[in-house]
């Protein structure tokens, strides 16, 4: 890390937030899942005082739905204030008809989007692209980031060009992988940020807003007669746009050393074959590049940071010459389209180009679903082929209209030194607010890169959730949920005869388990399947009963302050003495406003985790275990049996 800036472990939507508020006046909002703390920290930023670029708090209105927080922003523009939205999904849908008002008339609105699944046969919490590709013909430019580090790189620049090119701006990033993964990032200094307005356009902007001292005549209805010819002569807005976000680019990249372009390629310099794509995929694609490039394959990735306008003259620049063949990846579904949006804009790139490569176009990861690398190299491989197969899906199973590419077997491609950890919990018995808080520990105490990803059930409280850790001493691009793990606790022990827990565990690795029985048990007690894995792949087993403690103490099911504990006794990351003050401390910021009772009964949790683990002798004869359904349904096939 660069000793010389400020790092500070935060999920996609903090850093959304932080970089919008110094040019937020007015921030219009009403909640939706999943982008409602960025309103949430806005709200808590002005209430503590925190200044915007002009030395005032950001004023947050909380409105009856997203349609009249799209109405507020359109009204506090219109009078002069930069205004903000933060939004996802269906509420964005509600804001349609108002952006393309404020397109038409030149405002510089800023919408900040966790992208999110659009309600189609069956509502979906999660995310993909089908929101944000609804709005593209609304006149509103398009600025996409891949990671947490990006948003907080980028979010600014929307601002920014908003005013400079009176062109209204979506910012968005992918819903819950991005909006609430945690990263050890560097933070954007706002006078520098600031320092990048052009003071000129702003006062401008301001000049021609509502004012009875020069009144104006505002939403006229027009005839035939102009409508068209000036419909079309907004063209030079669009035009100068690309070139003034390309300069925003360069003025980031001259803050943070880091190289933004409107369409990043990474990747051999004489590629054969490369992917296309948008958002927090591009890390798993640029992992899986490294990963196929080694082994003397060509391939290459090319990430769009902007959208729309879609620059053909950048896209072609960016591309290398040697590319025979394409493959589009997009994260949503045009029904009876002849494919989805960024894939016919790439064709329509090549449209006037004599010599073009193959081009083929897929879907991935809609609503969320995990993409992982043997999933890309299976893009890739398909390119491969005489005839690329195109119209295809990775990631599921497609045994109904048959598109699917099948995934091999899995492979790694984590940077050398990464611990990955997965850790399996019950929703609200903390787990997740535990590793929260470790993941924090680790990135402010450690020089390592850090990473934290939660994967929810839809019902929340008393789903599943499993935490996705990992921590390095290089940067983490990994995007897709940790399946080789060197560490692995599970909380509930009724998942291991529900899931399949232990396989994800690399040999030699690390496998907690909090249950009530002892270490006599388990041999009863544990699948067969279970103890045979164990055996084999000489795992190191340990047990705790975190229940037992956490009801002894008066925290009743809430053992995620002694698993905690468990934890950091067993992972070594921070010296034993180190991480038990550092999680002391951690308890007073997060339970300090609940009373001195609740933190004095975190602070035994802790004490008692760490001296409370039972490392498991794991008797030779486990490897010849065989699981109960195994030795009577040999004949039921798994999907039914399990």
């Amino acid at each position: 890390m660069n000793k010389t800036k400020v790092t500070a472990a935060m999920d996609g939507n903090e850093a959304a937030a932080h970089s919008a508020y110094v040019f937020t006046e007015v921030a219009a909002i009403y909640p939706i899942t999943p982008s409602s703390p960025m309103a949430e920290k806005t709200d808590e930023w002005s209430a503590n005082g925190r200044k915007n670029m002009f030395g005032q708090t950001a004023n947050l209105v909380e409105m009856q739905s997203e349609a009249g927080a799209i109405g507020a922003v359109h009204g506090a523009l219109e009078a002069g204030s930069l205004s903000t939205s933060f939004t996802s999904s269906q509420g964005l849908m509600l804001m349609i008809p108002v952006m393309y008002r404020i397109a038409g008339t030149k405002q510089p609105a800023v919408l900040q989007i966790a992208a999110r699944t659009v309600g189609t046969h069956a509502m979906s919490i999660f995310g993909d692209h089908s929101d944000v590709m609804a709005c593209r013909a609304t006149g509103f430019a398009m600025i996409s980031s891949g990671s947490v580090q990006e948003v907080m790189d980028l979010a600014g620049v929307a601002h920014l060009s908003a005013v400079k090119s009176r062109v209204p701006f979506m910012h968005f990033f992918d819903g819950f992988r991005t909006s609430h993964e945690i990263q050890k990032i560097e933070v954007m200094d706002y006078d520098k940020l600031g320092s990048l307005m052009d003071m000129d356009a702003l006062k401008a902007f301001r000049d021609e807003s509502l004012n009875p001292e020069h009144p104006t005549l505002r939403n006229t209805v027009q005839n035939p007669d102009v409508y068209f010819q000036i419909r079309e002569s907004n063209n030079r807005f669009y035009d100068a746009l690309p070139g003034i976000v390309e300069n925003y680019f360069n003025e980031i990249n001259r803050i943070t050393g880091r190289n933004y372009k409107l369409f990043n390629y990474y990747g051999a310099e004489d590629a054969d074959r490369i992917i296309i794509a948008i958002g927090s995929v591009s890390g798993t694609i640029m992992d899986t590049v490294d990963y196929l490039n080694k082994r003397g394959e060509k391939t290459g990735y090319l990430q769009v940071h902007l959208y729309r306008p879609f620059s053909v003259k950048h896209f072609m620049a960016a591309v290398p010459a040697s590319v025979k063949k394409i493959a589009v990846l997009d994260r949503c579904k045009e029904h009876g389209a002849v494919g989805e949006p960024l894939f016919v804009d790439v064709c329509s790139a090549y449209f006037a180009e004599t010599e073009r490569p193959m081009i083929v176009g897929g879907r991935y990861g809609l609503s969320s679903k995990d993409t992982d690398p043997a999933q890309i190299k299976a893009v890739f491989d398909n390119l491969l082929l005489d005839k690329p197969r195109n119209n295809f899906t990775v990631g599921i199973i497609d045994d109904v209209t048959g598109l699917s590419l099948p995934a091999g077997s899995p492979i790694f491609t984590e940077a050398e030194g990464t611990i990955c950890c997965k850790f399996w919990g019950l929703g609200s018995d903390g787990t997740v607010g535990a590793n929260k808080n470790s993941i924090k520990i680790i990135s402010d105490y450690t020089d390592m890169y850090t990473q934290a990803y939660f994967e929810y059930d839809t019902k929340k409280s008393f789903g599943i959730t499993k935490s996705h850790l990992r921590f390095g001493s290089k940067p983490i691009r990994a995007t897709h949920y940790v399946k080789q793990a060197d560490f692995i606790a599970c909380h509930n022990q009724g998942y291991l005869y529900i899931y399949d827990i232990i396989t994800e565990l690399k040999p030699g690795g690390t496998f907690l388990l909090n249950c009530s029985w002892s270490e006599m048990d388990l041999a009863v007690k544990l699948p067969g399947e279970v103890k045979k894995y164990i055996a084999e792949n000489d795992v190191k087993f340990y047990i705790i009963d975190a229940n037992k403690i956490s009801n002894a103490i008066g925290l009743g099911n809430r053992s995620n302050s002694v698993l905690q504990a468990a934890f950091f006794s067993l992972a070594k990351i921070i010296p034993t003495e180190e991480a038990v003050g550092y999680m002391k401390d951690a308890v007073i910021k997060t339970y300090g406003t609940k009373g001195d009772e609740i933190v004095r009964m975190n602070m035994a949790a802790i004490d008692e985790g760490i001296g409370s683990v039972i490392q498991v002798k794991v008797p030779a004869e486990w490897r010849n275990s065989v699981s109960e359904e195994k030795k009577t349904d040999n004949n039921v096939p798994p999907f039914i049996k399990n």
